[in-house]
């Protein structure tokens, strides 16, 4: 069974910083290209940020310079840094993998930034 559970969500100021993760159970992560996806309110799920199974990143315009993308295969989880936060930064966060036919999602996780 995959699974890609999400966690370090949570409330932040603007201008703070947090760091999600996504841990992935079920499949050979090494082989699996990862990436974030998020939802603000109202408003479509949108690309932030994916990493090769090579570990190439490649990030949405609006967090480059902000956003860092890594990942660790020994631990089969997938990090998202958050610098400089904003307000419009606020969403749900969702893990995805996808390799060959596979393409699986995370249930998401919470990131508010207010003060």
């Amino acid at each position: 069974q995959v699974q890609l559970v999400e966690s370090g969500g949570g409330l932040v100021q603007p201008g703070g910083s947090l760091r999600v993760s996504c841990a992935a159970s079920g499949i050979t992560f090494s082989l699996y290209d990862m990436g974030w996806y998020r939802q603000p309110p109202g408003k479509q799920r949108e690309l932030v940020a994916r990493i090769t199974n090579g570990g190439s990143p490649n990030y949405a315009d609006s967090v480059k310079g902000r956003f860092t993308i890594s990942r660790d295969n020994a631990k089969k989880t997938v990090f998202l840094q958050m610098n400089s936060l904003k307000s419009e930064d606020t969403a749900v966060y969702y893990c995805n993998g996808r390799f060959g036919k596979g393409d699986y999602w995370g249930q998401g996780t919470q990131v508010t930034v207010s003060s």
